[in-house]
């Protein structure tokens, strides 16, 4: 083998990589025990009402020391915060929290950038309300809809009149012109509403949260927030669509804070102040959340005037260090003493124009903030009142800047300077612009997972993931011998460690689906040591020795584990960029698998073989047991004059699955449909998903305001009980500003009216609290996103069958390969879906069509093609070898030749997705279902159906290029 000093590296590379990222893990895992130690010391001698009041307060107190410690450093120079960022972390199925999609109104943004003139504004809100219509039947891309719209109904070129405002913009614009100046103005509201999103989240203080802008989705203008550990969603949702309140208040001296209530507050300060108008700063939340209780207690205390702020973020000072140096020094969060004026700030609302970012005359980066007509008239005026002392600019109750006023500022041209970086100045002006959103946020997609489901996952994802890794161990020693069985098997452990590790690296969070990707992996990973070690035991059988067996089998095996692993790849890839949550996180963990697997599977176990075999050790292996040594070797069965058969019981399946198609349909899940789902735990263990269907569908009826919506109920498990699922479109077309709140609330007195529920509205909300029932976790799909889902795939189902088709083509340049995959790959697919419409209603699991199933759809066409891939390559194979063999008798012997790892493969894997499918939980239950049905038909499909399509169309060309010889 060559280049094993280059293999050599890369594993050891590989290695360092991934115990670097493990160690962080390792590191804030110590400091949670030591949270759970000092949480545990402070409720020593408390007493509480209840249960959950004590672990609110350890809960209370265990995040009060590991905020402490955030800031501190604690392992390679970095900061707590900076590891706990580096970890390991868990998704939302895993962990708990909270998923939200928000939808920055594009159609808002249009209207709120066109002209002031009444007519105008009615041909853009005609052609708004026009596109709206359109994308909601199309799914089509709003703008595109709107240009269109008001390019039909007020002619060619004409937007430019409309839309005068936007930069850039001429009476002489085309309509192209306006539209792409229409594309940055909302691409720069998405900009600010993602600044702002962030800066709620950041000071809401949820640990690694992932906020994303989502792009290339139907719908423009969306924005993904990840919440781990959240347990308030109504909470969260009000923090997420509430408007950004822009204010500039005078300041109070911090002469105005004396008495006791200045001693209790300056008791929890570290730092002094240099300011006039802050009275300290703190860096610990435990302080933090003393002062706030502190003013709350003593507000009658205090001055009517007065009013308190914290800083935005750490404050920093220039400081000197120990080794005498100066340097900016984090001094914590700041507290603000503002002076309201009759009640309330001096200035708010809309009030600056546009704000960038910009440098001063000497050359330091500030902002620049021209104010609208009406606002510098009263910014003249406040500048005026307050020179010489600073006035601060807070956003949502947050302090972001408190600059000193040189002089008054007419015009309404005015600048923040201060020490900031060009990053602070850029965030500043987003913030700032973001005081006037020009468009409303709504969320179009949500889930919540309480703990106990995040721990059922977890369970049940490593119960599903060990079971199945002993039993591969097991399967390979038994039918390969216990030395080859073991390299095998050593070669599996490496290939989880690298994928956990390089998935770790990415910081990318472990899901449920990612569990089932890294399962999956495995199970494909064996694949490729089965075609390797079959391939040994043909040469073996041929007479070679052990050496060179070896170095043919694993040579001669590459090609077909290159295509297989690729053409898994693409799907991966098309899953990736078409999927959402879920299966994304799939998609990437079993791409990395796939990879891992590639490398420990041809180059690190041949390295060990070769490492034995020159030390004249293992030279009598024979890669066989008494199990294994004649199965079915020298099979002789006549494939292809069973062709026409075999597509006659295809056919006929085909029909059935038609018929239930067009009679049953489908059970569609709400990522297609838009909808909610609820899963609740009642105290009444016997509770029937009946009966809690029965009540709901009961209040639905009833109500006015949507008796026509769908009710549906299913049983599901987590880890302390069994569940009800809920799934209902009740009102999920309604846009009102508090629709979540008023449907949980729906559901809930529909229960409780009931006689289900004994619990109050608080604790049927309380993830944690599961006296009297309540709910476990939440999901929301709206109607645009389930649009947009379907199409995405659709999209992504077609992309995977037409890249599998050109690439097989490419890789064999013989089109009867491409033809007989993608036909067989067509009928895999329509077989899983009809049995889908089948099954669903009968069988004690959930089969609903959702992304999940998607995904498994998408992951059998990967898994089916590596079967014809493998089936093909050997064909192609004596093709060469054999030019003038009878084609049939070619096909037959190839198909029989490799028929053993055919049906190795399909029961390595069958086991590791049985495994899944009876160990891994409810959650990924239908997944596995789907892909159990894509492994048996992949299988059955390459042998009777792709082959003999692939030799009818081979067999006509090699028939018309004789008869063409022979002319």
């Amino acid at each position: 083998m060559q280049n094993k000093g280059f293999v050599k590296v890369i594993a050891v590379l590989l290695t360092l990589i991934c115990l670097f990222y493990f160690s962080f893990s390792f590191v804030t895992n110590k400091y949670q025990k030591k949270a759970d130690e000092y949480a545990t010391g402070k409720l020593v001698g408390q007493k509480f009402s209840t249960d959950n009041d004590r672990e609110r307060a350890f809960n209370d107190f265990r995040e009060a020391y590991l905020d402490s410690m955030r800031n501190e450093e604690v392992y390679m120079f970095k900061t707590l915060k900076e590891c706990e960022q580096l970890q390991i972390g868990l998704g939302l199925d895993l962990k708990g929290g909270m998923n939200v999609i928000l939808e920055v109104s594009v159609a808002d943004v249009v209207k709120n950038s066109a002209g002031t003139d009444k007519t105008v504004q009615a041909q853009v809100k005609a052609a708004a309300d026009a596109a709206d219509a359109e994308v909601k039947k199309s799914g089509d891309d709003f703008l595109n809809a709107f240009v269109e719209a008001y390019e039909k109904q007020n002619g060619a070129n004409k937007l430019a009149g409309a839309f005068s405002g936007l930069e850039n913009i001429t009476p002489k614009s085309t309509d192209a012109d306006v539209k792409k100046a229409l594309q940055t103005k909302i691409e720069s509201a998405v900009a600010n509403a993602n600044e702002v999103i962030r800066t709620r989240i950041d000071r809401f203080g949820v640990a690694q949260p992932n906020i994303q802008i989502l792009k290339g989705r139907g719908q423009m203008g969306q924005i993904m927030v990840e919440m781990p550990g959240i347990k308030e969603p109504e909470r969260v949702r009000k923090l997420l669509t509430g408007s950004a309140n822009l204010q500039f208040w005078e300041t109070h001296n911090i002469s105005v804070l004396n008495g006791e209530v200045a001693q209790k507050i300056m008791a929890h300060i570290q730092y002094p102040t240099n300011s006039s108008c802050i009275a300290g700063y703190t860096r610990s939340k435990a302080d933090t959340l003393a002062i706030n209780n502190i003013l709350r207690e003593e507000a009658d205390k205090l001055p009517k005037d007065l009013r308190f702020a914290w800083s935005v973020k750490e404050e920093t000072q220039r400081m000197q260090n120990a080794k005498g140096e100066i340097e900016n020094v984090q001094i914590g969060y700041a507290l603000y003493l503002l002076k309201a004026k009759q009640g309330g700030p001096s200035m708010q609302g809309d009030v600056i124009k546009t704000a960038k970012a910009d440098f001063s005359e000497h050359h330091q980066p500030v902002v620049s903030m021209p104010m609208t007509t009406r606002a510098a008239t009263d910014w003249a005026r406040l500048t005026e009142q307050n020179v010489g002392k600073p006035v601060a600019i807070v956003l949502d109750g947050y302090v972001y800047s408190a600059p000193n006023v040189n002089e008054k500022i007419s015009g309404g041209n005015s600048q923040i300077s201060g020490s900031f970086t060009i990053d602070d100045t850029r965030d500043l002006a987003n913030v700032l612009n973001s005081g006037r959103m020009d468009a409303p946020t709504k969320i179009v997609q949500e889930e919540t997972v309480g703990p106990s489901l995040g721990e059922a996952s977890i369970h049940a994802g490593l119960t599903a993931c060990l079971v199945a890794f002993v039993l591969l161990m097991i399967f390979m020693c038994l039918f390969y011998g216990f030395i080859p069985g073991m390299v095998a098997n050593c070669a599996l452990l490496i290939n989880f460690f690298f994928t956990f590790g390089v998935l770790t690296s990415f910081q990318a969070a472990l899901t449920m689906s990612g569990i089932a990707g890294m399962v999956l992996s495995l199970g494909m990973a064996v694949d490729a040591n089965v075609l390797i070690y079959e391939r040994i035991k043909e040469e073996l059988r041929a007479g070679k020795n052990i050496k060179n067996a070896l170095a043919d089998g694993y040579g001669n095996a590459f090609s077909a584990i290159f295509d297989s692993n690729l053409t898994s790849i693409i799907t991966a890839v098309i899953l990736y960029n078409f999927g959402t949550g879920p299966i994304r996180g799939f998609a990437l963990t079993l791409g990395i698998g796939i990879c891992a697997s590639f490398f420990t599977a041809v180059w690190m176990t041949r390295i060990a073989y070769e490492h034995f075999h020159n030390k004249d050790k293992w030279m009598h292996l024979t890669f066989t047991t008494g199990m294994s040594r004649n199965l079915l070797t020298d099979t002789k069965v006549a494939f292809m004059e069973k062709g026409k058969k075999s597509a006659v019981i295809f056919a006929v399946f085909i029909i059935v699955c038609l018929g239930f198609l067009f009679t049953r349909g489908l059970s569609k899940g709400i990522d297609f449909t838009g909808g909610r789902n609820y899963v609740i735990e009642f105290e009444d263990k016997s509770t029937s998903p009946e009966t809690v269907q029965a009540a709901v569908a009961k209040a639905v009826k009833a109500d006015s305001k949507d008796p026509d919506a769908s009710v549906h109920a299913i049983s599901v498990v987590t880890s302390e009980s069994r569940c009800v699922r809920l799934t209902t479109n009740y009102r999920i077309t309604d846009d009102s500003k508090n629709i979540d709140d008023e449907v949980d609330k729906f559901v809930y007195q529909a229960l409780k009216d009931a006689n289900l529920i004994k619990a109050d509205y608080d604790t049927f909300k309380d993830r944690q609290n599961k006296e009297g029932g309540s709910i476990v976790s939440a999901q929301k799909v709206g109607s645009s996103v389930a649009a947009d889902m379907t199409k995405g795939a659709v999209i992504s189902v077609i992309l995977s069958l037409i890249a599998i088709f050109f690439y097989i083509l490419v890789r064999f340049r013989n089109v009867a390969f491409s033809v007989g995959s993608i036909t067989a790959l067509v009928v895999d697919t329509f077989l899983i879906i009809g049995m889908y419409s089948i099954c669903w209603g009968w069988v004690p699991f959930s089969l609903e069509v959702d992304q999940t199933f998607i995904g498994a759809v998408l992951t059998a066409i990967g898994y089916s093609i590596n079967d014809k891939v493998v089936v093909f390559d050997r064909i192609r194979e004596n093709l060469g070898l054999y030019p003038k063999r009878d084609t049939k008798l070619l096909f037959n012997q190839s198909i029989n030749s490799t028929l053993t790892r055919t049906l190795m493969t399909s029961c390595t894997t069958l086991l590791v997705l049985l495994c899944i499918f009876f160990l891994g939980g409810d959650s990924i239950r239908s997944f596995s279902f789907a892909m159990i049905l894509g492994v048996v038909f992949g299988t059955l499909s390459s042998i009777f159906l792709a082959a003999p399509i692939a030799y009818s169309v081979l067999n006509k060309k090699r028939v018309i290029s004789s008869e063409e010889e022979s002319k």
